[in-house]
């Protein structure tokens, strides 16, 4: 039995990635709302709103998407760019775990909501710069 790899393309290999980040996202979402039945709500506007399924996988594509722009960007322009995509993806990604820890109407959706987003910086923050990236 083989083990299935990324391609070794970079831009077929970046697409794939960022793909995957949807589907880690989804599956979160999936495991804590529809399985573990956690109510996914937020506060957004002044208004009660569920996270579905197509706000979970839209944003986590855009932010695969804004991440490979920013690393193709980088490439061009600076020196270690790998490097410098890493830091400031981190450093997103924390920033970004502010949202749903401070709009969500229950700790287990905040949680929920902010596995999600690990979830995709898991996906992104590794491959996509990754070795052959």
């Amino acid at each position: 039995m083989t083990i299935p790899t990324i391609p070794a393309h970079p831009i077929l290999r970046r697409a794939l990635v960022v793909a995957a980040a949807p589907v880690a996202a989804l599956a979160v979402w999936a495991l804590a709302g529809p399985v573990a039945g956690v109510d996914l709500d937020v506060v957004a506007g002044g208004a009660i709103r569920s996270v579905g399924a197509a706000a979970v996988a839209g944003s986590a594509l855009l932010a695969g998407l804004a991440g490979w722009a920013l690393l193709a960007l980088l490439e061009r322009t600076v020196d270690r760019p790998r490097r410098i995509w890493t830091v400031v993806a981190v450093g997103l990604l924390v920033v970004s775990l502010l949202s749903p820890l401070s709009a969500a109407l229950t700790l287990a959706a905040g949680i929920a909501l902010a596995a999600m987003h690990l979830a995709t910086g898991a996906v992104l923050i590794p491959l996509l710069a990754g070795p052959g990236g």
